[in-house]
């Protein structure tokens, strides 16, 4: 789905490395879009060309972050690494009301101080300019800067030979998002009655101000290697039984019976540079991922792989017949929509589906890089408190063993009620795959 028009509090990417070292200060080329500030008139955004390509690095010394530190450590068991992580994706550097009188810049960089040993680097951007891919691009070129892999220290990052701002609808290729008028209003009106029959997670606090939060769902290789392979014998992706596992956990939560069923959304996200016109890769920044929206009616008595089946090929059949692309702007509207008229959603949650997904992880086999350069740790998620879902998985596969950042809006649901969460989330899927060796479909 386009950011276009969205909110702009709640499209945030983040890359974070907890490590021993900070990095020296890379150089951007002066058009790519990370250095591209953004401009708003009444609802129209554009980006800028800039006058220069310098990024400035806001340093907190010690005495600073323990005070960021112990306004966010309401919770003990919470790291500093992770309640630093959680400060920065709740900054809102892009407020409606400070776009409307100046040029934002959509890439911030920050370095908090831990101790004399370790610091914290983060890298803050607005998925405009920089959605998941583009993210990975950005860190990956970052460490081999840092480690001296390049002859020279600019990342090369680029935007279409140099011009800045080529969206994603202007890249679909003619005749894949075409829909008549009529079908076009039939599907956002079926689009606005679904969401109003679907299941949540139970809200704890629908009426406070919220901020994004995360958990971690980990697995260690072996666990990994059989999740995976499982997947591979059933024909589906990774994302097919994440969805499924997070629907099942869902439900569960609820204390239904066995045979009661409710109807819960996924929303699968795309990266589409290899579908579009020129055809993209991941150094083209910007904002080139759309979404897939699929409801699944869900049980007490599912399975894990035939719900996973079920969803892999509700996506899978829905991307084959363009459904990404020709209902972009759909969503888009209806996403906008809920924003101006939060009343429209449940609760006025702001909730468009139970779990957001990506097709494909990222795969990241770079640790012995990190150790090389000290980098201890790394996290890379968005926030979700404005319009979104209620768990956004950012999946990684990391020298074999799933890491995954689960971003919800907080207190709509609270940490504990999210642990339990992702804890049943991996007890369906390592128990599933053990099941499997056993002779259990």
């Amino acid at each position: 789905m386009s950011d276009n028009d969205h909110d702009h509090q709640d499209h945030e990417s983040l890359s974070r490395g907890l490590g021993r070292c900070p990095p020296p200060t890379p150089d951007f080329p002066p058009h790519s879009p990370l250095q591209a500030p953004l401009r708003r008139r009444h609802r129209h955004f554009s980006f800028v060309t800039p006058p220069s390509s310098h990024l400035k690095i806001q340093l907190f010394d010690h005495a600073s972050t323990s005070a960021i530190l112990s306004n966010n450590s309401n919770n003990p068991s919470v790291t500093p690494f992770h309640l630093i992580l959680e400060h920065e994706i709740n900054t809102n550097s892009w407020s409606s009301s400070a776009l409307e009188s100046t040029d934002l810049d959509l890439f911030f960089a920050s370095v908090y101080t831990l101790s004399e040993s370790q610091w914290v680097v983060v890298l803050r951007l607005h998925t405009a300019a920089c959605d998941r891919a583009s993210g990975v691009a950005v860190l990956r070129e970052l460490l081999e800067a840092t480690g001296g892999r390049k002859e020279n220290s600019n990342i090369e990052l680029y935007n279409d030979n140099g011009v800045v701002g080529l969206g994603i609808e202007d890249c679909i290729p003619s005749g894949k998002a075409n829909k008549p008028f009529w079908a076009r209003g039939m599907d956002v009106l079926g689009y606005s009655l679904n969401s109003l029959r679907l299941a949540n997670l139970n809200f704890v606090d629908a009426e406070s101000t919220r901020c994004s939060q995360l958990v971690r769902l980990k697995m260690n290789p072996d666990e990994t290697h059989r999740l995976l392979q499982a997947c591979k014998s059933r024909g589906i992706q990774l994302c097919g039984a994440i969805a499924a596992a997070g629907l099942m956990a869902a439900h569960s939560s609820k204390g239904l019976t066995v045979d009661q069923r409710h109807k819960y959304g996924v929303v699968t996200l795309i990266d589409c540079r290899s579908l579009l016109d020129p055809v993209l890769n991941s150094h083209h920044l910007g904002f080139y991922h759309s979404g897939v929206m699929n409801t699944h009616d869900v049980s007490g008595g599912d399975k894990l792989w035939e719900l996973a089946k079920r969803c892999y090929l509700a996506f899978s059949n829905a991307k084959n017949n363009n459904k990404h692309f020709i209902d972009m702007s759909d969503l888009n509207f209806l996403m906008c929509k809920a924003i101006d008229n939060p009343g429209l959603t449940p609760s006025s949650a702001l909730r468009t589906a139970c779990i957001s997904v990506f097709e494909d992880p990222v795969i990241d086999d770079s640790n012995e890089t990190y150790g090389e350069l000290g980098v201890e740790d790394y996290v890379g998620c968005a926030s979700v408190h404005g319009v979104g879902p209620s768990i956004a998985v950012f999946d990684t596969i990391r020298d074999g063993s799933l890491d995954s950042a689960c971003v919800y809006p907080s207190p709509l649901h609270s940490r504990d009620q999210m642990q339990k969460f992702i804890d049943d989330m991996k007890r369906i899927l390592v128990d599933s795959c053990v099941n499997m060796e056993e002779g259990e479909n």
